[in-house]
């Protein structure tokens, strides 16, 4: 059992990109696509805007945006623990280096909308298989501080991309900015591919089926204590967050009457906060250790912008965005770390995937209320309620988090603790050490010349107890792969 890992002090942090060269690549990769994308991101929105002139297509492109990462974390998560985390992370960059190479040439927004859906399925794989990777790519006792890292450099990105791309759209349109977000993806691709073939993964995904696969990722999500906490706390937690970014306009052009400046304002000082919390978020963690600071930064959330929601004036605003942004980042640094320790490497992939696809789905939804409580109460009236939804996280990551003990210095391990107890309750052969056996494969020229109709096998029974729910499905899932499989041999004869 690994103890609490020590926390390397910040002034050394930047230090982690000479002593790891693996990190340092994912660290590269992942400043030089973020950027490029959020640039490109400004220039897909114009796009879309100035061919159809309507809201309802811009809409599309947002949710051809996210509504993939929903798809692949619900069908296609063990993906990213079965294949090769790096080939998955080149595939991706490569597929979206087309993608954004492509729309230059590309004059129908039916047509970039679906080349953004295309380029959101590869951001659904590359994003969790780099998460799932980052703790092979460090010592155990460094791996806060690479998250927080790299949270602060997906930040940064996050302020300076949309600027670039407003310069460039400015100066020559949007295919600059196409060209320039495709460059970036193969430079990604070029530095992950110097990551030794090994690093991303640590140990080889054992698989009992597509399917099985598939339900196995929701069962550990659920019955895993580290990430049943990220799942439910984040999942409150995002509500706030889409009521703010809905109502964000509206309340700095409308409620404070700061126009375009006070909105870029508000803008600038979520990335400014959210900046500071990531990279700070270490400090904390040592300090107050890993329940004090979870519940502490969400706490700050539903402060600062439940405080900016009552502010008469938009600098004022600021000041408490930049504060509650800061809770936000350090919360972010957290979530990864509970998701990373909270399940082995074997399993990482098809668990944040499935966590993500959760986060974006509840995102969709609350975007939607919250578009129409905005009409109808008003921006600052649905920044105060985002406020109180923090608030109510907060609570939440309270209580979720009781298990941790009151020694923050044991915390760690009973996050590995709790995590090698949910995967003992899968029930595989793996967590005994022992590979299953491999399942006989059907030799075509063995079978009768007139096969049976295959019969649905009765679902197995597990020491006197009955499969779940997911298990059933699962299982039903592969016998009609099965019976599909038999059906095509008996054509071919």
């Amino acid at each position: 059992m690994v103890a609490s890992p020590p926390v390397v002090e910040s002034s050394s942090r930047l230090g982690l990109l000479r002593r790891s060269p693996s990190f340092a690549y994912l660290f590269l990769a992942t400043a030089g696509s973020s950027v490029g994308t959020y640039l490109a991101a400004v220039a897909l929105t114009v796009d879309v805007y100035d061919e159809t002139g309507s809201g309802v297509w811009v809409a599309a492109l947002l949710i051809a945006d996210f509504l993939p990462i929903v798809l692949v974390g619900l069908l296609l998560g063990p993906l990213v623990d079965r294949l090769s985390r790096r080939r998955l992370m080149i595939v991706s960059d490569l597929v979206r280096c087309g993608v954004f190479a492509a729309l230059p040439f590309v004059d129908s927004p039916a047509a970039v909308v679906g080349l953004a859906a295309i380029s959101g399925i590869a951001t659904g794989f590359f994003v969790p298989a780099g998460v799932a990777g980052l703790p092979n790519l460090v010592p155990d006792d460094e791996l806060t501080n690479a998250n927080s890292l790299i949270v602060t450099i997906e930040t940064l990105a996050a302020m300076i991309g949309p600027v670039l791309g407003g310069i460039m759209l400015a100066l020559s349109g949007t295919s600059v900015p196409y060209a320039v977000n495709a460059v970036t993806f193969l430079v990604s691709a070029a530095l992950i591919a110097r990551i030794p073939r090994h690093k991303l993964q640590s140990d080889e995904s054992l698989s009992r089926g597509h399917w099985r696969d598939v339900a196995d990722g929701l069962r550990l999500v659920v019955t895993a204590r580290p990430l049943r906490t990220v799942l439910v706390v984040w999942n409150v937690v995002i509500l706030g967050a889409a009521a703010v970014n809905v109502a964000e306009v509206v309340f700095a052009k409308k409620t404070l009457g700061a126009g375009n400046l006070g909105f870029g304002a508000l803008v600038a000082a979520s990335g400014v906060g959210l900046v500071l919390g990531s990279f700070l978020a270490p400090n904390a963690l040592d300090k107050a250790g890993l329940r004090r600071a979870y519940v502490s930064s969400i706490v700050l959330m539903g402060v600062g912008w439940g405080a900016a929601a009552l502010s008469g004036s938009i600098w004022l605003a600021v000041l408490f965005v930049i504060g509650g942004a800061a809770g936000n980042g350090a919360a972010v640094v957290c979530n990864r770390l509970l998701v990373q320790r909270g399940v082995p490497d074997q399993y990482r992939g098809r668990a944040l995937v499935t966590i993500m696809s959760s986060n974006y789905a509840v995102l969709g939804l609350g975007m939607a209320a919250a578009g129409v409580l905005t009409d109808i109460f008003g921006a600052r009236a649905v920044w105060l309620a985002a406020g109180c939804i923090y608030l109510v996280g907060s609570f939440v990551a309270l209580l979720m988090t009781r298990w941790l003990p009151a020694s923050h210095s044991d915390e760690w391990e009973a996050v590995e603790v709790s995590s090698e107890s949910a995967v003992a309750a899968l029930g595989h052969a793996a967590t005994n050490g022992v590979e299953p056996e491999p399942e006989p494969e059907l030799q075509p020229e063995l079978l009768p010349e007139l096969l049976p109709e295959p019969e649905l096998a009765p679902l197995p029974v597990a020491n006197g107890i009955w499969p779940s729910g997911l298990e059933r499905i699962a299982t039903l899932l592969e016998e009609i792969e099965a019976r599909r499989d038999l059906e095509a041999q008996r054509r071919s004869r």
